[in-house]
């Protein structure tokens, strides 16, 4: 699949000493606008103390393998995208269905692009052995999707709106509803990861995770938008959350460099 442009500087690869034919040296990637990506440190989120780095992180040169892969094509995909039907049964809870583009700094289509996403079910609990909160497993809920972007760098999930729950980060601690994204470039060091949440959420001021991120109109780009257009009669409500991977738009990342 092709570079995502918006996630790599122009450029062309070079190769390095010819003593390592197995080595690329990639592009310089751009600099983001400040506070639009939130630290790795942030003292609000408690987890950041333990997992933020405390020394300057260690340059590993990519080989080949880490510039030149995972190639994902349809045949790949397991779980699919309508999460409504991966049970025996229909899931509880409001179904959604979730639409948008990814694009570059340019408003470029990034195509065929792997596009994941995972959630909590309707009570606001994790299909995973680790998370343990009181609320009910829908036993027809996996939590997961999976798609490419087709031509125009469109995607389309269907979905059931997940629920808050509480995580402990300070007394009364509750995370907003929220779709956690991942996008695969062309490598593996092009994986990017963000969060989606909804319009209208009262748990959105009170969050450190998203109030991580400074800059006020970057917090907002991270807020899907009601769409009507979407939204199919008597089924679904329809949301839009376009992803824009770089430049003064870009979409807040929770791992960018």
């Amino acid at each position: 699949m092709p570079i995502p442009q918006s996630r790599v500087a122009s450029g062309p690869s070079r190769r390095v000493a010819a003593s390592s034919p197995r080595v690329l040296a990639l592009p310089g990637y751009r600099k983001p606008a400040p506070g639009i990506h939130p630290p790795h440190l942030h003292p609000d989120y408690v987890s950041s103390l333990k997992r933020a780095p405390a020394h300057p992180l260690v340059q590993i040169r990519q080989t080949l393998s880490e510039v030149t892969g995972p190639c994902f094509q349809a045949h790949h995909l397991k779980v699919g995208a309508d999460l409504t039907t991966q049970g025996e049964g229909a899931p509880l809870g409001e179904k959604i269905l979730l639409t948008g583009r990814v694009l570059d700094e340019e408003g470029r289509p990034v195509r065929n692009t792997l596009v994941e996403i995972w959630q909590a079910n309707a009570a606001g609990r994790y299909r995973h052995l680790v998370d343990q909160h009181a609320a009910p497993i829908d036993p027809n809920f996996i939590g997961k999707g999976q798609l490419l972007t087709d031509e125009e760098g469109r995607y389309q999930f269907k979905t059931i709106k997940p629920g808050a729950y509480p995580w402990r980060n300070h007394p009364n601690a509750w995370r907003p509803a929220h779709i956690h994204f991942s996008l695969f470039g062309p490598a593996f060091s092009t994986r990017l990861m963000t969060q989606m949440y909804f319009p209208g959420d009262p748990l959105l001021p009170f969050d450190p995770i998203f109030n991580g991120i400074r800059d006020e109109a970057a917090r907002q780009r991270l807020i899907a938008l009601f769409d009507w257009q979407t939204t199919i009669p008597e089924d679904a409500l329809g949301f839009r959350f376009d992803i824009v991977l770089r430049g003064r738009l870009e979409t807040p990342m929770e791992n960018r460099p």
